[in-house]
């Protein structure tokens, strides 16, 4: 008699049970979760001009008229106050052109948006003064009275020192043969730069490559630590070349240029 009634409770103490997990289901679903979802932001050519205004400017040495393109690459993210909720998690994991980051990997913690925004943009302009030590170090006492201005709206970070450096080079020294770093292609990328030319890896790489074949480029340069990533959601027809140095990323595109080896993710 008890173990019939016991078989006959089982059904009800199971219903029991589940009602608290469906009522934490429930909560979970509508509150907010410290996640941030990003995807693929803007590009700039870092040869041409921005807001009209041109993003790199050159006195005191000739200045080299460019073809071709070299595109920074940005991603973008939710605001720092927007609730990002279990189903917009959910929906980003099956999606290639989304990432779900930690809210406090991306934004400090206790910061408000202006200290975040002052943040970026400091973390910006000691990235620019990285890319013209780092590209007048590499071309020598040919940029010794050389003075470079750099300029680029509504963009924070350190990621673009690289494709800085790029630029500056281009337009002084061009391949040193009289031709394009960029070969008359459409050339992206991004990384980290410090003064003496080491590239260094920035995040984001997967949705920054989509956001690059997006906008018309071939060939991206990717610091080399990044590879994987970068590999992992590849648009088709786009070369990755990996690069650790300003010395590297000029090698590489000057031997694509010559139809020589390259380097590849």
């Amino acid at each position: 008699m008890l173990s019939r009634l016991s078989r006959l409770s089982l059904p009800r103490t199971l219903l029991l049970c589940a009602v608290p997990v469906l009522a934490l289901l429930a909560v979970a679903a509508f509150a907010p979760l410290p996640f941030t979802i990003a995807l693929p932001g803007s590009t700039a050519d870092v040869l041409g001009v921005d807001k009209g205004r041109q993003v790199i400017t050159i006195s005191g040495a000739p200045v080299r008229e460019t073809t071709g393109e070299l595109r920074m690459t940005t991603i973008v993210a939710t605001a720092p106050r927007t609730d990002v909720r279990l189903d917009d998690v959910a929906e980003a994991w099956f999606r290639t052109d989304r990432a779900v980051l930690p809210h406090d990997s991306v934004y400090p913690v206790g910061k408000t948006d202006r200290e975040i925004e002052k943040r970026n943009l400091g973390q910006m302009r000691l990235s620019q003064q990285n890319a013209v030590d780092a590209a007048l170090g590499y071309l020598g006492d040919s940029a010794e009275d050389v003075r470079v201005t750099l300029h680029l709206a509504d963009v924070g970070g350190p990621s673009a020192g690289l494709l800085f450096s790029l630029g500056i080079v281009d337009k002084l020294a061009g391949d040193g043969e009289g031709g394009d770093l960029t070969g008359g292609k459409v050339v992206a990328g991004t990384g980290t730069i410090t003064p003496d030319g080491a590239v260094g890896a920035v995040g984001g790489v997967s949705l920054k490559t989509q956001a690059a074949a997006r906008d018309g480029a071939t060939v991206f340069l990717v610091p080399k630590a990044e590879c994987d990533d970068a590999r992992a959601a590849r648009p088709e027809g786009l070369r990755l070349i990996p690069v650790t140095t300003l010395k590297d990323a000029v090698a590489s595109l000057k031997a694509l240029g010559d139809g020589a080896r390259v380097p590849s993710c």
